[in-house]
């Protein structure tokens, strides 16, 4: 059984908003065969643009579901980010069906709840991997790794840090600033 916390910055979460929230997240129950005890926590965002930002947080045992969603409408940001857990859940599913069939058991069968239903062909082609490139990596600050990404015309760029001698990774974001992940 899922439990709410919905949350709302520059918004009053009314009971209208509540209740809507709650009818579209609880349609993701019907992928659990055992409804698992969770906290959905739902943060509402409205800017100054008129824009409405929706994120929802799943924590569940084995997986946590996420998905945010911006566009004009709330009441769309809450459907589109539905579809997006959706489609998470179903990934999921297919990706545990894959692996028990290739190695003959039940893997993770205490923890997946997931219902029998057909499996869509077009969600396990959509898991094939269809190139594998490999790279070696130049040592380089962040900032020249941003202008190789540009240089490039990619979305990120993968480089062994000069300072920390570790991998990392520099990104474009969807506000067209960059982002940089480090790994230990």
């Amino acid at each position: 059984m899922f439990r709410y916390n919905v949350r709302g910055e520059n918004i009053e979460v009314t009971e209208a908003i509540r209740d809507y929230v709650e009818k579209k997240v609880k349609k993701l129950e019907r992928y659990f065969s055992d409804s698992p005890e969770a906290t959905v926590y739902v943060n509402l965002k409205v800017y100054t643009e008129k824009t409405a930002k929706v994120e929802v947080t799943i924590p569940l045992p084995y997986l946590v579901l996420r998905a945010e969603e911006t566009s004009p409408d709330l009441y769309a940001s809450i459907d589109l980010v539905v579809d997006k857990l959706e489609r998470q859940i179903r990934k999921f599913k297919t990706k545990i069906n894959r692996k028990s069939r290739e190695t003959g058991t039940e893997i993770m069968k205490e923890a997946v709840f997931f219902t029998e239903d057909d499996n869509n062909s077009e969600e396990n082609s959509e898991l094939d991997i269809v190139r594998t490139k490999r790279l070696s990596l130049k040592p380089m600050d962040s900032e020249e790794a941003v202008l190789q990404m540009n240089m490039l015309g990619h979305n990120f760029f993968i480089f062994e840090d000069s300072d920390t001698n570790g991998t990392s990774i520099v990104y474009r974001r969807k506000d067209g600033k960059y982002g940089l992940i480090e790994t230990d």
